[in-house]
């Protein structure tokens, strides 16, 4: 069976977000794989807002490895602590990065990436992953990202 997004790039940010997550609830509802769900999640995001990557960084051990990503080749393991990626997990926390050049030891897998969000994916308590998104433009991120990109990362929790 086909599946199709419902996409209008004439909304507000807020309300493709809006419009967006509750599509990839209905994506992957019922789906039990893991690897299917994110990689459909990762793809819903590159198709509707056009970033430059998104994916996935799932930690196995002491390192961050690379999950379903949509964009180009990446990096595919980050150490705990190192990069945006790494400080995410560290910290537990979302890092909203609007100028990579300016983030102590930013992790370039992309010379084009100039601005970052990275939002830990939790479950009971602890990183399990994270969601990586980078733009090829400087601030191109904002709490509206966080917000809603938190939400899916709740939503995504569910699959680990």
């Amino acid at each position: 069976m086909a599946e199709d997004l419902l996409i209008d790039r004439t909304l507000s940010k807020a309300n493709q977000y809006q419009s967006l997550l509750p599509q990839i609830e209905a994506l992957t509802t019922g789906e039990p794989d893991q690897v299917a769900n994110l990689a459909n999640a990762m793809a819903a995001l590159k198709e509707t807002f056009g970033f430059f990557w998104v994916g996935v960084y799932v930690v196995k051990n002491d390192e961050l490895v690379l999950g379903p990503f949509q964009g180009p080749v990446a990096c595919t393991r980050i150490r705990h602590g190192k990069g945006v990626c790494g400080s995410s997990w560290a910290q537990a926390r979302t890092l909203l990065v609007p100028d990579v050049e300016q983030f102590p030891g930013h992790i370039a897998c992309s010379s084009l990436s100039k601005s970052e969000i990275v939002v830990p994916i939790i479950k009971n308590g602890s990183v399990v992953a994270v969601l990586d998104v980078d733009s090829d433009q400087l601030n191109d991120f904002n709490e509206t990202d966080q917000q809603y990109l938190e939400q899916l990362c709740q939503r995504m929790a569910q699959w680990f």
